[in-house]
């Protein structure tokens, strides 16, 4: 416990200190205009740095998401398109993003029992500690910094996955010390499995199609 303790208070320093801030999310729905392009259609695919989803933003965690943006335009994460978008937009448009996102996709929330892992993903999971941030049921992390996992693209948490073991590049990788050192016990094959997994759970996640014309 003292462990999974210590990690759990790692991990609420490497995201950062979140701003806290009024969310406006009728504010938020007109700022979004550069997110819909890509968050805003079912199935839609980026290529950078390999073929994935990206990821459903609807119903994630405001905090989570503001403090994703926090790393992009600070470089923790590194992806130029990315940075260029958070760089442009200030505390008060992040957090309003974020508000309206949030709210956005209204499903049911995930039951805490859920289908078990096969017996060799659940060993990676055991060895991950995976469930003591991100919940048992991977859509009730510990803290609303961390984000929803449950059902998102399995692909692209394969991505996410395998890029906190990405070092010296300078438009792929993610800062994370802790998440670096649990993925790096890992192959890219384990990580797969993992993802496939936690992809394949109900899930609190979605992508609400919206025009670039509203």
């Amino acid at each position: 416990m003292k462990k999974l303790l210590q990690i759990s208070l790692a991990l609420a320093t490497a995201f950062g200190a979140f701003t806290v801030q009024a969310q406006d999310v009728n504010a938020g729905q007109k700022k979004i205009a550069m997110c819909i392009g890509c968050h805003g259609i079912p199935g839609y695919q980026a290529s950078f740095p390999e073929v994935h989803k990206v990821p459903m933003i609807a119903g994630q965690n405001a905090k989570y998401i503001v403090s994703a943006l926090q790393a992009y335009a600070k470089g923790d994460r590194k992806h130029p398109t990315m940075r260029g978008i958070a760089t442009s937009l200030s505390e008060q448009d992040m957090n309003d993003i974020a508000a309206y996102y949030e709210q956005q996709a209204k499903l049911p929330a995930v039951p805490e029992s859920i289908p078990p892992a096969p017996a060799n993903v659940a060993e990676l999971l055991t060895k991950g500690a995976c469930v003591s941030c991100h919940g048992a049921n991977f859509s009730k992390p510990i803290d609303p910094t961390y984000p929803k996992l449950a059902g998102q693209h399995a692909d692209y948490l394969a991505v996410a996955l395998k890029s906190y073991k990405t070092e010296k590049n300078g438009n792929v990788g993610r800062s994370n010390g802790v998440m670096a050192g649990q993925v790096k016990q890992f192959t890219n094959a384990e990580l797969k499995a993992i993802a496939a997994y936690v992809g394949s759970l109900p899930t609190e996640l979605a992508t609400v199609p919206q025009g670039k014309f509203r």
